[in-house]
């Protein structure tokens, strides 16, 4: 299903503190502080859910007793331990700089009554929440240099903000909402009371019923504005804690740069041209041979296919990349890799999945003669003789006032709102800086345009399949005509090979389909087929497959393997595949638009 090209070659480490004589001790340091939150956090819930557990904790929590930093029964507290143990776990500095400073401070706490007030002192508990508060707070000094993920510099503003406007409209909605649940036989209250009692229940969980004779809310009621209160908690913590959202995008030099790059060695990969996206940034190499092109999203460093330039300045290029990723806590993951770009970023400490595999069309090597391609032989011979004709050009050759109607209909033309593309799509039509680019346009007999594929340059003899847009009430078959023709045509277009579009999970399609493929696999073939009526999976690997091209397989690279869904979840938005939460389409629609 899956092909492992590498088991973590040699782990490139690249935290701040390795070159150090105390990195390992620093290490173990952070990682105990680490450990000490997740275990924290599943005392925590499991004090919510066994009852007696959590009494327990609570009556060592209360009149002369205290228990370690942050040990308290509750699913809002487990959430916030847990939520600190992840940042934690990322580098974020912010998170360690909030973590030292509770514990710091309740650890003095803690020290100051054992110091002064004798009843305390008399309790063995007492002296070892001390003690771990302590060892926790020390952990974190001895581990500082691990903790080096900068976050935004306008966290802080936005999670002050975040915290007012949400307790604000929560405390406002929760007045409305015991307006209408209040369940007092006399209803007497006023609105300030109802809003102060609302306001109560979402910083506490239980305020005292003697101070809002009043008010009696059902406890339906008081369990939504808990959970709308813990929701506008989260977010307060997300606004503190998130990533700096992303670097600069490629500037007009860097473009330059990167054009150069491939003029000399864009012939080694067919996606080399995708790397001027110019929603991505750019980091190079100490020697300006080689650049790895990334854009971040939802906190994923996401880098497309291999590495541009020169081959032996890839490791240079990747070892800034994953040290700017450190740097800001992303996580660092490439999509569309080659196996010899996979090996590369192995090397590094990345490990593969094989995504699945792009067609290669060599030309000289391509025939429509045999009995194999009898069906699209006769499905290209039915369009020609339909009247339907083919126009080759290149982008430079094609007058502004063409360019502008073809840009109009390829977005009238588009299946949705949102332009799909990430590591192997350009993402603009018509851009004068893309005159290299061919466009394919295909008329009907009365002269109508009714499909067009364009294509980005690899190297001098090869193109890439980058858009593709048919009008919906012309005829089918009209895109392998157009690739078709293209092929029969190579001289004139003056190419030798073709990419076209990625397959993915390719071999599961295949192998799943064999004779005595294993119940597994053809499972995981069924499951693929009934996602393909949403997202053409089967249907692009069909499509393909009937021009008999070379299958030349593409990897996802990734750190750790429990990163792999977040890492999904990021590729999906960045191909347009998934809308970002909470964003309207409109929205997405204006980046697009912002983008190109």
């Amino acid at each position: 299903m899956f092909a492992t090209i590498v088991v973590k070659v040699g782990r490139h480490r690249l935290s701040t503190g390795e070159n150090r004589p105390d990195g390992t001790w620093a290490r173990r340091s952070a990682a105990f502080g680490i450990g000490y939150l997740r275990v924290v956090a599943a005392m925590n819930v499991l004090g919510a859910v066994w009852v007696s557990f959590g009494e327990d904790i609570r009556r060592h929590n209360t009149v002369e007793l205290f228990t370690p930093y942050l040990v308290t029964p509750g699913f809002a507290s487990g959430a916030f331990a847990f939520f600190l143990a992840v940042t934690l776990r990322r580098r974020k500095r912010a998170a360690w700089i909030l973590n030292l400073a509770l514990s710091g401070l309740l650890g003095a706490a803690f020290a100051a009554v054992l110091a002064f007030v004798p009843e305390f002192r008399a309790h063995p508990q007492n002296w070892v929440s001390l003690a771990l508060t302590v060892l926790f707070a020390g952990a974190l000094l001895a581990g500082r240099h691990e903790f080096y993920a900068k976050g935004d510099r306008s966290n802080p503003r936005r999670a002050l903000l975040t915290a007012a406007g949400g307790l604000l409209v929560t405390s406002l909605l929760a007045a409305l909402l015991v307006t209408v649940a209040d369940e007092a036989p006399a209803r007497s209250s006023t609105f300030a009371e109802r809003w102060s009692y609302g306001l109560m229940r979402a910083v506490s969980m239980g305020p005292a019923q003697g101070d809002f004779p009043g008010i009696s809310t059902p406890a339906w009621a008081d369990a939504v504005i808990n959970i709308a209160s813990t929701a506008v908690f989260a977010a307060v913590l997300w606004a503190a804690f998130r990533s700096v959202r992303a670097t600069d995008p490629i500037t007009a030099s860097d473009e330059d740069r990167l054009r150069e790059l491939l003029t000399r060695h864009g012939h080694a990969d067919s996606l080399g041209y995708f790397a001027l996206r110019r929603d991505k940034s750019a980091v190079f190499s100490p020697s300006g041979k080689a650049a790895v092109t990334y854009r971040v999203v939802g906190g994923v460093s996401l880098a497309s296919a291999d590495p541009l330039g020169d081959p032996e300045a890839w490791p240079g290029a990747i070892d800034r990349w994953l040290t700017e990723a450190r740097e800001h806590g992303w996580t660092p993951a490439v999509m569309g890799a080659s196996e010899r770009g996979g090996i590369v970023y192995a090397r590094h400490g990345l490990d593969a999945l094989e995504l699945g595999d792009e067609a290669i069309v060599d030309i000289a090597d391509f025939t429509l003669e045999g009995r194999a391609m009898r069906g699209v032989r006769q499905a290209y011979h039915r369009v020609r003789r339909a009247g339907y004709t083919v126009r080759i050009r290149r982008h430079a050759e094609i007058p502004a006032e063409e360019m502008a109607e073809l840009v109009r209909l390829a977005d009238d033309w588009r299946d949705g709102d949102t332009e799909r593309g990430f590591s192997m799509a350009l993402g603009r039509l018509g851009d004068p800086a893309d005159g290299d680019c061919l466009m394919l346009e295909c008329a009907d007999a009365d002269g109508r345009l009714r499909a067009m594929l364009s294509f980005v340059p690899w190297g001098e003899k090869g193109l890439s399949l980058d858009l593709m847009r048919r009008d919906r009430d012309s005829d089918n078959g009209l895109i392998e005509f157009m690739v078709l023709d293209l092929i029969q045509r190579a001289d004139e277009a003056r190419i030798t090979q073709l990419s076209l579009n990625f397959a993915m999970f390719r071999s599961v399609f295949e192998r799943g389909a064999r004779l005595g493929a294993g119940p597994v696999l053809r499972l995981w073939r069924s499951l693929l087929a009934f996602f393909s009526r949403w997202w053409q999976i089967e249907s692009l690997y069909r499509a393909n497959a009937k021009y008999r091209p070379a299958w030349e397989p593409r990897y996802m690279l990734f750190e750790k393997s429990t990163d792999v869904l977040r890492i999904g979840l990021a590729a999906g938005r960045a191909e347009g595949f998934l809308e970002a939460p909470g964003l309207p389409k409109w929205v997405h629609r204006k980046q697009l638009e912002c983008v190109r």
